[in-house]
């Protein structure tokens, strides 16, 4: 079931509005209507992110606590190509 609304709102805010929804392919009140329904939306709970950690450990060594000694070696090498 829908409900007709009425409203006001400034001319020059009204003008943008309209811009905006135009550039999106859409009517003024689809644009109003989404961002209502984006504004009600309710936020989920999170996931305790910690339940990620550690999901990958191999027990190999960690590739990114040297990642700048890698990245320096691989430069030093392309300079030494390009240049030698």
């Amino acid at each position: 079931m829908t409900v007709r609304m009425q409203g006001t709102i400034d001319s020059e805010l009204h003008r943008r509005a309209r811009e905006h929804a135009a550039r999106q392919g859409i009517s003024f009140a689809e644009y109003v209507r989404r961002l209502v329904a984006e504004d009600l939306e309710e936020t989920q709970p999170r996931e305790d992110i910690t339940a990620i950690f550690d999901l990958g450990r191999s027990g190999r060594s960690d590739i990114s606590s040297d990642v700048d000694r890698f990245v320096g070696e691989a430069v030093e090498a392309e300079h030494r190509r390009s240049v030698g």
